[in-house]
C-alpha cells in the first residue's frame, strides 16, 4: 500500500480562505481537494502490511506538545516561472515546530530503513501543474503575505493514499495524539 506520514489541516477557516486562492488564481493546474490538504511529513511509498505494522509501532512511540502554526503566503517548486506545485506556507515559528516533528519522524522510521531524499520544507500543496503554464509570479508575488489563518496542531497521522483518476483517496491507519 502507498503511505506517508502527515498533518491534516482541518480548520475550516483556513479551507475556506484555501478554496477561495484555488478559485481566485486564474492557472491551468489541478486544484488539490480541500479534504486532501495536509502538510506531507515524510512521504513513505509502497509498504506491506508487516512493514505498515512496524512503522505503527514507531511512529507510536513519539511524544510531542501541540502547538499552532500561523498558515500564510502562496509559492510553487521548483519556482514561479516554472511550476510544477502551488504551495501555502507558514509562519517562521509554526514552520520550524513543524520541521522538529518531521525531524522527529524521519529519526524513528530511519531505524525500518526510510531515508528521506531531500529535507522537509513546511508546505501545503494547492495545486499540482501538468503542463507547463508559464511565468506565475506576478500572481504569487500578490499572495506573498496572504493569511490563511491558525492551524493547531496536535495529532501526527500514518495515511493510506490509493490512487484513482479522480484523485487520490486518503484513509487514516493510524492517529498519534500530542501529550496534552
Amino acid at each position: 500500500m502507498r503511505t506517508f506520514v502527515a498533518i491534516e489541516i482541518d480548520n475550516q477557516e483556513i479551507l475556506d480562505s484555501i478554496n477561495k486562492i484555488q478559485s481566485k488564481l486564474k492557472i491551468k493546474a489541478k486544484p488539490i481537494s480541500t479534504k486532501n490538504i495536509h502538510f506531507t511529513l515524510f512521504f513513505l511509498g509502497e509498504v506491506s502490511d508487516s512493514v505498515s505494522q512496524k512503522i505503527q509501532e514507531a511512529l507510536g512511540s513519539i511524544e510531542f506538545q501541540p502547538f499552532e502554526v500561523c498558515i500564510r503566503g502562496v509559492g510553487a517548486f521548483p519556482k514561479p516561472n516554472f511550476p510544477r506545485i502551488v504551495w501555502v506556507g507558514t509562519d517562521n515559528e509554526g514552520g520550524k515546530k513543524l520541521i522538529e516533528l518531521a525531524s522527529v519522524v524521519e529519526e524513528r522510521l530511519s531505524s525500518l530503513g526510510f531515508q528521506k531524499d531531500k529535507p522537509f520544507k513546511p508546505h501545503v500543496t494547492i495545486f499540482r501543474v501538468k503542463n507547463k503554464i508559464g511565468n506565475i509570479s506576478d500572481e504569487l508575488k500578490k499572495l506573498e503575505t496572504y493569511s490563511f489563518g491558525i492551524q493547531k496542531v496536535s495529532e501526527i497521522k500514518f495515511k493510506k493514499s490509493v490512487l484513482t483518476s479522480d484523485g487520490p483517496i486518503y484513509s487514516d491507519l493510524q492517529v498519534v495524539k500530542a501529550k496534552q
